[in-house]
């Protein structure tokens, strides 16, 4: 809380003194960011890294079975995740990313890129660097990072109701000890077992919309404790208990 406080009088204090020298900011910043900062407003037809950056935290944000990519191109689908990204916050719903889209984005993401609710720590509870799993260990956060933002959407969805993470990645070593399945998502980093409230069947229903292609619940053999999501190039959901 004293971090975000703190960077926040700090953006108050740069953007008067920008005002006071006359200095106006680019289209699309809205102040400098400890994470990224975006430097111009985006829309349909924009392209690269800052577009992938902005697809990281808008992928929660689709209809039900979809999924966003994070291919640097601002199309349709990107645009679409946008306005609901903009309407779930207040904002002028209009698919096009400026300073009140980014200042959201700014204010919900930790100087570390992660969302205000989630932290690598939760996703890693295996070891400290990442490694060990199927993909590198820098695959492995940065997959991390993007379940993350889904899961920050998922949460608002829910009214802001607090998800916990039990388990997210693991290294071959970790999931062995588990008991995880030899072909895990878990050793991607992009998979976390979710449990306590809502209910398991609440989870795994929700996560439906918020771009996730694998879901496993209540019903399904070993996760009648947990709702597991995740992304999967090969999409799968089973939750029989939960209609899914």
């Amino acid at each position: 809380m004293f971090r975000r406080t703190a960077r926040s009088i700090l953006s108050f204090v740069m953007i008067t003194a920008g005002l006071a020298f006359g200095v106006g900011a680019t289209a699309g910043t809205a102040h400098a960011d400890e994470c990224y900062t975006w430097s111009r407003t985006l829309s349909q037809g924009s392209s690269g890294s800052d577009v992938t950056q902005l697809q990281i935290r808008v992928a929660g944000w689709v209809t039900s079975g979809e999924r966003l990519s994070y291919d640097g191109q601002y199309g349709a689908r990107t645009a679409a995740a946008v306005k609901k990204f903009q309407a779930a916050y207040g904002l002028s719903a209009d698919g096009v990313a400026g300073p009140q889209t980014f200042s959201k984005i700014y204010a919900l993401q930790d100087p570390d890129c992660t969302p205000a609710h989630f932290s690598y720590g939760e996703l890693n509870r295996c070891n400290s660097d990442w490694s060990g799993g199927a993909v590198s260990a820098a695959t492995a956060k940065a997959n991390a990072l993007k379940t993350m933002w889904k899961l920050e959407a998922m949460r608002h969805a829910l009214g802001d109701v607090p998800i916990n993470v039990s388990s997210g990645f693991r290294s071959y070593a970790c999931n062995r000890a588990v008991g995880g399945s030899a072909t895990s998502r878990h050793l991607y980093g992009d998979a976390a077992d979710l449990t306590g409230s809502p209910s398991f069947c609440r989870l795994a229903q929700q996560a439906r919309t918020h771009g996730f292609s694998e879901i496993l619940g209540p019903g399904y053999p070993g996760h009648n404790d947990h709702t597991h999501v995740a992304f999967d190039p090969s999409p799968y959901w089973s939750a029989p208990n939960c209609g899914i």
